[in-house]
């Protein structure tokens, strides 16, 4: 294909500087001769879920609710003040904490002389019995586990590292040990905490109390799935008050979902009937959204006077929950709340514009005289790119670095044009493939559909070259750049980021950026 110089001139100061700040500076990773990190202009992406959190917490706040910090380890008879006999089904949802208790490590003859083969030396008198203290006090809990193996360390005047071989393998009471199950358990609802919580508050402070905490529960589910978690975030809020009624849910719901863009809203009893709340009060809420129509997203209800008598409230209490997870789900277009909350387990999927943004120079000129230098090489090809060889043209002349500098850029073949074919070919990515291609009507779909990276073969090169001009004028040497037939990224000053490398790679798309390119630049020093 003929290089045609006009219609590059046309495009090329288009996109120049537009690659160079836009692109190039946002995506180069920083150099390990920077002094300061690069500029980035690339927006960072909040998580889903804490996004969603964040979201509920403004909500909350400017309902007029303030926010609370509920226990998130409760204690098992807690849950049978709130369940009743109930308590012995729900408890099976949870999780119970557990621990290992402290061995009771002894030091006899073995033991003596398993430090002495370890250390090369023999325990004396006065270790040995500072060891013994040493370890009781441990047992005691009077010295924590973390400091246990600097303290032993300090007793013997050996190393850390040697010490941990030694309860490795002389002290066998650290080996065997059992986790034992206590009568704490982890939060398995917002509700267990609300109970403790008002149980403390409720006589001390004005009413009516509006309360809301969005927070970790954990549930011992038989096994996660595309709508279960073991470990999920309840936004859950209550009214406590003289005049409390169930239209207070009603009326909490309207105005928390609608900052949400849900409009028209269902309250639909619950037929799950949990045993804290007063009977004939437990409704789910429906709400229509725009998109996915009518979906459940809240539950609440009033308490129950008995469990709220088991902690002396005296006053009606409504309490709403809804799941974070789920309306993260509903927002995000979401099908498996695993892959929402844990991305980074499940396979990447990268959009065409993400991978363009992986894609710069290898290397780059650092000064602005530089960059003029990389502008006035891509000006000059431009402009004298079907000149037949042998040919040279100055395409700079002036100060760089604190030298003067003359810069050529030439062909030395008879028979060959100063540029290449392929030095007008821009950088393309196009359903996940990177594509090196001509303007053209072969490849008009991909500059059509595809994402420009805004670099073509020719600035890339150029900017190659003032890099190594720019580096050869501060030792006072000439430079000389030589591109002939690319073949890959790096033979044309283009680095894709590992990263997207291993997309492209894991997907079966291709990087393609083949082309002549037959480019020469040199430069001499003087001064």
């Amino acid at each position: 294909m003929r290089f045609d110089p006009e219609e590059f001139r046309k495009k090329a100061r288009e996109h120049f500087e537009e690659a160079w700040y836009a692109g190039t500076r946002v995506i180069t990773p920083p150099r390990s001769g920077d002094r300061y990190p690069r500029l980035s202009y690339r927006q960072a992406r909040p998580h889903p879920v804490y996004s969603m959190i964040q979201r509920l917490r403004e909500t909350y706040l400017s309902l007029g609710f303030d926010e609370a910090c509920n226990p998130i380890i409760v204690e098992e008879h807690e849950v049978y003040r709130q369940f009743g006999p109930e308590a012995r089904a729900v408890l099976d949802r949870v999780f119970y904490l557990g621990g290992l208790d402290r061995p009771n490590q002894g030091i006899g003859r073995a033991e003596l002389e398993g430090i002495a083969g370890i250390t090369g030396k023999q325990v004396g008198p006065d270790e040995e019995e500072r060891l013994r203290e040493l370890l009781q006090s441990y047992k005691k809990s009077a010295i924590d586990g973390d400091d246990l193996i600097h303290a032993t360390s300090r007793v013997l005047g050996i190393d850390d590292g040697v010490t941990v071989e030694i309860y490795d393998r002389v002290f066998s009471a650290f080996k065997d040990l059992t986790p034992r199950s206590s009568r704490s358990t982890l939060r398995s609802h917002m509700t267990s905490g609300w109970f403790i919580t008002l149980g403390e508050i409720w006589e001390k402070q004005p009413l009516p109390l509006r309360l809301f905490s969005i927070d970790r529960c954990f549930r011992r589910e038989q096994e996660e799935g595309p709508t279960r978690l073991m470990s999920y975030h309840s936004a859950s809020c209550v009214v406590a008050g003289e005049d409390v009624t169930i239209d207070e849910g009603k009326a909490v719901s309207r105005a928390l979902l609608s900052a949400f863009g849900y409009t028209g809203f269902r309250f639909v009893p619950d037929e799950k009937r949990s045993k804290y709340y007063m009977p004939g009060t437990q409704t789910e809420v429906y709400a229509r959204h725009p998109v996915h129509d009518w979906v459940e997203v809240a539950t609440f209800g009033l308490y129950s006077p008995s469990a709220l008598g088991e902690y002396g409230i005296g006053i009606p209490v409504m309490n709403l929950g809804l799941g974070v997870e789920r309306l993260a789900m509903i927002a995000y277009h979401a099908d498996d709340v695993r892959k929402l909350t844990f991305p980074q387990f499940f396979p990447v999927t990268f959009s065409d514009l993400e991978i363009a943004r992986a894609i710069g120079l290898r290397e780059e000129p650092e000064t602005r005289e530089g960059r003029d230098l990389a502008g006035a090489i891509h000006a000059a090809a431009i402009a004298n790119g079907n000149a037949p060889g042998p040919c040279s043209f100055v395409a700079y002349k002036g100060p760089l670095s604190g030298r003067e500098v003359t810069v050529h850029v030439e062909e030395p073949e008879t028979g060959s044009r100063l540029l290449g074919p392929a030095c007008g070919n821009e950088i393309f990515v196009h359903q996940g493939s990177v594509l090196g291609i001509p303007d053209t009507e072969k490849w008009k779909a991909v500059r059509e559909e595809g994402v420009s990276t805004g670099l073509t073969y020719l600035s890339a090169v150029a900017a190659l070259a003032a890099a190594r001009i720019e580096s050869g004028a501060r030792c006072g040497e000439g430079a000389h750049i030589q591109v002939k037939m690319a073949k890959l990224p790096s033979d044309i000053n283009i680095r894709i980021g590992d990263y997207a490398m291993r997309f492209i790679t894991d997907n079966n798309r291709k990087v393609d950026v083949r082309g002549p390119v037959f480019l020469t630049v040199r430069s001499e020093v003087s001064g």
